[in-house]
């Protein structure tokens, strides 16, 4: 571990990033949204545990501003967890909330609207496209020969 990890941090910072973690473990235990999956929950607890010990989560100056305890990769996280926990969702697919009336061996309906016009989905994007074909050369039966031409008006002698 870098020795940076027990640097002082703002107490109100700390409170603030400590708030928010067990907010998103409360939140999660309500079951609003689907249950965390087990890396979530280390994933929690350790960001806890390490800012009540050392007053941040990270130690490595490149991942983020040091006068703050979350790095931020691990703000992100944090804020995928909440939006998870609320059962709000995410962007681009995410989660689904399953009702309570369908049985659990169906898969979920599919409830995505269509695309909109002049937007590519991204498989489509990405899937390589055929090559182009070479012009095709003129359809006349005989090549034409380059013509010389003098034009007047040049230099008089």
């Amino acid at each position: 571990m870098s020795q940076v990890m027990g640097r002082e941090i703002d107490e109100r910072k700390k409170r603030a990033a400590l708030r928010k973690l067990r907010k998103a473990a409360a939140l999660a235990e309500s079951g609003l949204g689907p249950p965390l999956s087990d890396w979530e929950r280390e994933f929690l607890e350790e960001v806890e545990a390490r800012i009540e010990t050392y007053g941040s989560a990270f130690g490595d100056p490149e991942k983020g501003d040091l006068e703050e305890p979350l790095s931020a990769l691990q703000k992100v996280k944090l804020k995928e967890i909440d939006k998870k926990a609320r059962g709000k969702g995410l962007k681009r697919g995410g989660f689904k909330r399953r009702s309570s009336d369908r049985p659990d061996d169906k898969e979920p309906a599919d409830d995505a609207p269509p695309p909109k016009r002049g937007i590519t989905p991204i498989s489509r994007q990405a899937a390589p496209k055929p090559p182009k074909k070479p012009a095709a050369a003129p359809t006349s039966a005989k090549p034409t020969k380059p013509v010389f031409r003098v034009i007047d008006g040049g230099k008089s002698d």
